[in-house]
């Protein structure tokens, strides 16, 4: 027997469809990806003319800005819409949550591979140099953005046409 607290989020798993799954496990993993290490400082200090280098990891909330942000609400966007369907809710996105799902994943890998390129500028003083490079967590949140991509294509190939769009009047029952 699962807890209370669990009860929503179990029957929300078991309510989705296989892509839904895939699109929800590699949005959890970008999320966990973020606890990760992104980034290596490396800090050189010149003391009595010799110099000391200690270097230290750094995860994406430790070192966030507005790409590590981004990468956060893609996460929790998309894990929020799914848990909304698997409720039942009934809203329109513009192309189909496959769709949004498939955008959400390649902003999301636009975004890391951008942040792989130009690192976050970590800044040092006068007494110590700070250089900053790539480690492997980073790696692994552009696979679980990547594989984001691929679940919402999969769900959107498995999507039927959307009905049309009804402002203002209830939607037809289904016979």
């Amino acid at each position: 027997m699962t807890p209370p607290i669990l009860d929503r989020p179990t029957h929300a798993w078991r309510a989705l469809e296989r892509e839904q799954r895939l699109a929800a496990l590699a949005s959890c993993g970008l999320f966990v990806s973020m606890f990760l290490p992104w980034y290596s400082k490396t800090d050189t200090v010149v003391v009595r003319e010799a110099a000391k280098a200690t270097q230290r990891s750094l995860s994406a909330f430790e070192a966030f800005s507005f790409v590590e942000a981004a990468v956060l609400l893609v996460s929790a966007g998309v894990l929020t819409m799914l848990f909304a369907r698997a409720e039942g809710r009934e809203f329109q996105l513009p192309g189909g949550d496959g769709t949004v799902v498939m955008l959400a994943g390649g902003w999301a890998a636009l975004l890391i591979f951008y942040r792989l390129l130009d690192k976050p500028g970590l800044q040092g003083n006068q007494r110590i140099t700070a250089t900053v490079g790539v480690e492997w967590g980073i790696f692994i949140a552009l696979l679980l953005a990547l594989g984001l991509l691929y679940a919402g294509r999969r769900m959107r190939v498995e999507e039927g046409p959307q009905p049309p769009l009804l402002r203002g009047r209830a939607r037809p029952r289904p016979a």
